[in-house]
């Protein structure tokens, strides 16, 4: 059961702390993701240089790591941060951007997972369960299943990996494994505007940051 009190309670302590939120993600999200935690009351930060990554990284409340653009120099740099925030404590937040559309994404996600191990993974039907489905196919980065198909999927990711499991979609979907909590605040018309689940991730990240129970910080 949704607390609306204690969500209140998190976006006051997002307003109040300004979290940096580090984000390695893509460029079509970089804008709308920043203006979003800047709205929300948090600190963006875009930084995906190889050379500063692990000291952002350590500086940062959450890091969120987006593979929406994917190339080598890309990748090095997420696992640095990944595996730098992880030493020095603190939450990833992976979004496994178009995960089974192609063998490179869903390998680049796994190889994060389990390099960085996120605390919440947060994408789309088709991404999670491809995730854990090889045969799962995604149209791009965009989801070709309902959240609601994704949900048993979702639940043995968030098993396998130890993360809070988030599918966004017309209806949300929070899990850790065990518990699922059901969030109707979508809308069918959400996958018509670009970059708005790669918010939804970075926002992920604000509230994480400021709250470690982080099923509460997914909702």
């Amino acid at each position: 059961m949704i607390n609306k009190d204690r969500l209140k309670e998190n976006f006051r302590a997002v307003r109040e702390n300004s979290p940096l939120v580090h984000n390695i993600t893509n460029y079509v999200a970089m804008n709308f993701s920043a203006n979003a935690l800047l709205a929300a009351g948090a600190s963006p930060v875009m930084a995906h240089a190889a050379d500063e990554v692990e000291d952002m990284a350590l500086i940062a409340g959450a890091l969120v790591i987006n593979i929406g653009t994917l190339d080598a120099r890309w990748v090095e740099s997420m696992l640095k941060a990944g595996k730098a925030k992880g030493k020095a404590g603190g939450v990833v937040v992976l979004d496994p951007v178009g995960a089974g559309a192609t063998p490179y994404r869903t390998e680049t996600a796994w190889k994060i997972i389990e390099e960085c191990h996120p605390g919440i993974i947060r994408g789309n039907a088709s991404e999670i369960m491809a995730l854990i489905n090889a045969d799962i196919r995604s149209k791009g980065v965009d989801s070709s299943c309902s959240s609601d198909d994704a949900v048993e999927s979702a639940k043995k990711l968030a098993l396998r990996t130890g993360a809070v499991v988030v599918i966004s979609g017309e209806t949300d979907y929070v899990t850790d494994g065990e518990r699922v909590e059901t969030i109707v605040n979508g809308s069918p018309m959400m996958p018509r505007v670009t970059a708005m689940g790669c918010t939804a991730s970075s926002m992920v990240g604000a509230f994480a940051a400021v709250n470690p129970d982080l099923f509460e910080a997914s909702l």
